[in-house]
């Protein structure tokens, strides 16, 4: 922001005296600040012969301004301000000195006016505090908000490469990987799990704040946005952490949600997200919400070599997947009850809110379609594979 000021001829001759006295005023001024602003205190933040020498400059232009009508150059302003803006210094106290420096300044105009013909004080006064804190603070000000601000975008660009190089497994050494975790304000030791969410829009998230929502339960998490996913990696805190963690993304997400299951290392990343990417490809077609990959052996084998899964898919279920779509579901359904009902028709039905009898004709159905029979174990373990290759990979591939 471009600042100008042309200041009265007649005070010229006042601020020509007082630039005389530049290196003698920075000095007193130095001094001042360093009394009176806690940051300025500590000479491992800024050495006194650094606070000196912008004291020095902002003296003098500040006076030579008055003195000769020059052009106001807040060069100097905007240098200290992106200088502490980078070193994380808090910006009150930045603009605090500033106007410790618009006092010292406007005191030392205004006693060496008070003997000049044709001036003013309140003229004089009125003017060097609108310069020094209209002028200089607000550009130091503004430049260090503009640094602030390119500071962040970088963080968050070197943060994005780091949960990328977590996901694609380009960081596997040990100790760069407690680099990465320290840099993204993760654990070091999970258990992690990893969420992918398929988000509305190219660009746009599916979880919008989830961050700074997960955090507020105690869990740190790390974030990408892709074209057509939002993945993260979530450190679950405590025994029941990762209920806290879906719970969490249930509340967040009108979407759906894929949720791979707990792992130690941050180094089996990439494997969690490919998990995390089936959870989610199965809970297509259904409503929106969370879906955990389930952690049992038959999804293990589908997550392990999902081309071969869905042949089985394909081939165990191809004369079902020659029926309409409700008509498949219903027997499919029927098969997933009965596996979790350990193989009772009874406690199926109870599941599925109809009569054994009802199950029993659906299972027998299911026997003539896939030509393989319930009570031949090697025949309900290639009904298993496959019933779980249909639900955990994506709808198009089987």
């Amino acid at each position: 922001m471009n600042r100008t000021l042309t200041p009265p001829a007649e005070v010229a001759p006042v601020a020509a005296l007082l630039l005389g006295r530049v290196r003698e005023l920075g000095d007193r001024l130095a001094h001042r600040i360093r009394t009176e602003v806690a940051y300025y205190g500590n000479e491992e933040r800024v050495s006194f012969e650094e606070l000196g020498a912008s004291c020095r400059r902002n003296a003098e232009l500040v006076f030579r301004q008055l003195a000769e009508g020059d052009a106001s150059d807040m060069a100097s302003a905007r240098a200290t301000g992106r200088a502490h803006a980078r070193l994380g210094a808090p910006l009150t106290e930045l603009l605090h000195a500033y106007r410790v420096g618009s006092e010292f300044l406007w005191a030392e105009l205004a006693a060496e006016v008070r003997a000049a013909e044709g001036v003013t004080v309140d003229t004089v006064a009125s003017l060097a505090a609108w310069w020094v804190n209209e002028g200089l603070a607000a550009a130091a000000g503004d430049a260090y908000r503009e640094a602030a601000s390119e500071l962040t975008l970088q963080r968050e660009r070197e943060r994005s490469a780091l949960v990328e190089a977590l996901f694609t497994g380009l960081i596997t050494d040990r100790t760069t990987v407690w680099e990465a975790a320290h840099a993204l304000g993760l654990p070091t030791e999970g258990p992690f799990v990893v969420v992918a969410a398929e988000v509305p829009a190219p660009g746009r998230e599916a979880l919008h704040a989830i961050e700074s929502r997960l955090l507020a339960e105690q869990a740190r998490s790390a974030w990408r946005l892709l074209a057509d996913l939002q993945i993260g990696v979530v450190a679950v805190r405590g025994p029941a952490g990762e209920e806290a963690v879906l719970d969490v993304l249930e509340r967040t997400s009108g979407a759906h949600v894929g949720v791979s299951p707990p792992y130690l290392t941050l180094q089996d990343t990439p494997r969690a997200l490919r998990l995390a990417r089936l959870a989610l490809a199965g809970s297509r077609g259904r409503a929106a919400g969370v879906a955990r990959f389930e952690d049992t052996p038959v999804a293990l084998l589908v997550a392990a070599s999902p081309d071969e899964a869905a042949r089985v898919g394909r081939e165990v279920f191809a004369r079902l997947l020659e029926l309409p779509s409700d008509e498949q579901s219903r027997l499919l359904d029927t098969l997933e009850h009965w596996f979790k009902a350990g193989g009772s028709a009874a406690d199926a039905a109870g599941r599925l809110y109809c009569h054994r009898n009802t199950v029993r004709y659906r299972l027998r159905k299911l026997e003539e379609l896939t030509g393989r029979s319930l009570q031949d174990p090697r025949a309900v373990a290639d009904l298993a594979i496959a019933l779980g290759a249909l639900r955990v990979l994506p709808p198009e591939r089987p």
